[in-house]
């Protein structure tokens, strides 16, 4: 890979909207000195990647799901190998309705993201196979499953390879829901293949990339960061910034077990309530959940309370 580079039209080196000096509710939107100093460094960052990359800040965009869809239109007539960056802690909120039609015959790699906070005693083979089949029932065939940690180098250099082994000069494409760390993923790979380090905005939040980033490749094609496009069925958009800050696991899930009796209820956190209306005596429940999120058992006759 060579360096990132600005189109004629100057977009956001963090998430690749269009850079605009006019109006601070749009996206792109960055004040008119900033830009020139950005311009002079050559790396524009818009306000709202600014206030992301630095405090954590999360602006509202104009954006809706029908304009990132129609950016993923394209796919069909181009010749490009397919990165699909799923979610594996919330599967089948990863998967993109109809996202067959998009790709037309391109070839497809299927990336599971974030393995390294599943619990290492699960067999990677058995979660490939089931992997394959969930994408079969949504019309996928990929050429490939991979699990990868979009935070370790060594299994993002894995991919690096299966991207070089299977495009074959074309230009490859990294799409996805929102939220399920395809910036994270390039932002890798592009620190693996040049000195720069995090270039594109990532965040918890869903919607980072609001464009089509472009990231030059040595034999003149292109890596594309495309915009996640907005999946309703996402724990990410049941819950606000605060809550999903919370939920989203930092590191390995380790099971807690609780022993449940009819009568009795789970609480986790606020999110979510199990009640035990029928079945054997101390039944286990084997909870996968972040540390920060607390769990609470009780009666269920005080759970309303």
């Amino acid at each position: 890979m060579s360096n990132p580079v600005t189109e004629e039209e100057i977009r956001c080196i963090g998430c690749g909207a269009v850079i605009q000096t006019d109006n601070k509710e749009r996206s792109g939107y960055v004040p008119a000195s900033v830009l020139e100093k950005g311009m002079e460094s050559g790396e524009v960052y818009c306000q709202r990647c600014f206030r992301l990359r630095h405090y954590n800040e999360v602006q509202d965009v104009e954006l809706t799901d029908d304009d990132f869809r129609e950016m993923l239109s394209d796919l069909e007539r181009t010749k490009a190998l397919i990165v699909y960056v799923v979610d594996i802690l919330d599967f089948n909120g990863s998967i993109i309705p109809g996202f067959h039609r998009y790709i037309g015959k391109n070839p497809v790699i299927l990336v599971g993201n974030k393995r390294d906070l599943l619990p290492k005693s699960l067999k990677e083979n058995r979660l490939v196979h089931w992997m394959k089949e969930q994408a079969s029932v949504a019309g996928i065939r990929p050429e490939e499953v991979l699990l990868t940690s979009a935070v370790r180098r060594q299994s993002v250099q894995e991919i690096l390879e299966k991207i070089e082994s299977l495009r074959k000069g074309k230009d490859v494409y990294v799409v996805g829901v929102t939220n399920v760390g395809k910036s994270t993923l390039i932002n890798q790979m592009i620190s693996l293949t040049t000195d720069m380090r995090e270039v594109i905005t990532t965040s918890y939040f869903p919607g980072t990339t609001l464009g089509k980033i472009e990231i030059p490749l040595e034999d003149g094609a292109v890596m594309v960061d495309t915009p996640g496009i907005i999946q309703p069925q996402q724990m990410a958009h049941f819950l606000d910034s605060k809550d999903l800050q919370t939920i989203m696991p930092k590191k390995e899930l380790k099971p807690k077990t609780y022993q449940l009796d009819v009568g009795q209820t789970l609480f986790l956190g606020g999110m979510a309530r199990l009640d035990v209306l029928k079945g054997k005596k101390h039944g286990s429940f084997v909870c996968y959940v972040p540390n920060q999120l607390p769990i609470h058992r009780t009666k269920t006759e005080n759970a309303d309370a």
